[in-house]
């Protein structure tokens, strides 16, 4: 019985991991009171807004057995540069975001270029352009935040509607758009080709790199835009904004079902896997714990998961 219900939770990743959330949302809300207090189920919506927008590129990237932990640090760089573009050049600011959002997907682009052409890795070559994108982040920068963000967007980071923070409906919307492209359009049907045998699809005719460059690319717009976000959340371009995103939306998407080997899985079960970390931290901050446990907790999740993950789908093989 064991061994069919969890042969059921591998093959059916989505309604296993909302159960775990489920389970962990219940256990959360025993062990704090405050835990369903409104105030906090819209801070854990905020961060998860953040963070999700990073795990639904990389859930896609990782559909096509690809990874970029360049993302947090595009999404920094492109913050940096929207805080230049609005205040020391005096652009609009409406027109530096959506600039700014082009920047994203073209450095995405870049990535993806670097990965076809050279034939190289994708997990080195973008730890290589993390190093780059930061590097001039700090180069421009000097360590130093952009203050003086004009009001003008300071609703897309920090209003809300419908009693939920902007930024949440905003990721929604970017997660319904990815299920689209990948579950009901030729072009997801090539990304899980794709990841699952690059040889075989190229074999059929399937313009594989092509696939390739448009989700780095879109993965590049999407980090991008959580920077801006963030921006115009925090009133300023902290060159530290996306420092933290980078084991998170992999441990995410992992735990929602989408394996490092590609292939198969969903954004939507990425972002409830998001959900699951987002809410096991909050919950470490309701009990007083130290923050410092955070980052350890997140480690340990991602190693977890990725063990779990291979151990799982090596034992059901044999079957």
């Amino acid at each position: 019985m064991l061994r069919k219900a969890m042969g059921f939770m591998v093959s059916n990743p989505l309604s296993g991991v909302v159960g775990v959330l489920a389970l962990i949302v219940v256990v959360a809300s025993l062990l704090s009171e405050n835990f369903l207090n409104s105030y906090n189920l819209v801070i854990i919506a905020r961060s998860l807004a953040f963070i999700g927008m990073i795990t639904i590129a990389q859930s896609m990237l990782m559909i096509l057995g690809e990874l970029d932990l360049s993302l947090g640090a595009i999404g920094g760089f492109c913050g940096v540069i929207g805080g230049i573009l609005m205040v020391k050049l005096g652009l609009n600011p409406w027109l530096a975001f959506a600039l700014c959002l082009v920047v994203g997907a073209l450095f995405g682009l870049l990535n993806g270029l670097l990965v076809t052409l050279l034939r190289l890795p994708s997990l080195v070559l973008t730890i290589g352009m993390a190093g780059v994108y930061g590097g001039l982040n700090l180069v421009i920068t000097k360590g130093v935040a952009i203050t003086g963000i004009p009001a003008d967007i300071g609703f897309l980071g920090s209003g809300k509607w419908a009693g939920l923070p902007v930024p949440f409906w905003i990721m929604l919307l970017f997660l319904v758009v990815a299920c689209f492209i990948t579950l009901k359009t030729p072009f997801g049907r090539y990304m899980y080709a794709v990841g699952s045998n690059l040889s075989a699809a190229r074999m059929l005719g399937i313009r594989a790199d092509r696939v390739r460059l448009g989700v780095f690319a879109f993965a590049g717009f999407l980090a991008a835009l959580a920077g801006m976000l963030m921006v115009a959340r925090l009133g300023s371009a902290q060159p530290s904004i996306g420092d933290s995103w980078v084991l998170g939306p992999i441990a995410a998407s992992v735990i929602g079902g989408v394996p490092t080997t590609g292939g198969i899985g969903t954004p939507l079960g990425a972002i409830f896997g998001a959900a699951i970390i987002g809410v096991i931290e909050n919950v470490i901050v309701l009990l007083g714990i130290s923050p410092y446990w955070q980052s350890m907790v997140s480690g340990a999740i991602v190693v977890i998961a990725i063990s779990l993950d291979s151990i799982s789908r090596r034992y059901f093989k044999r079957d």
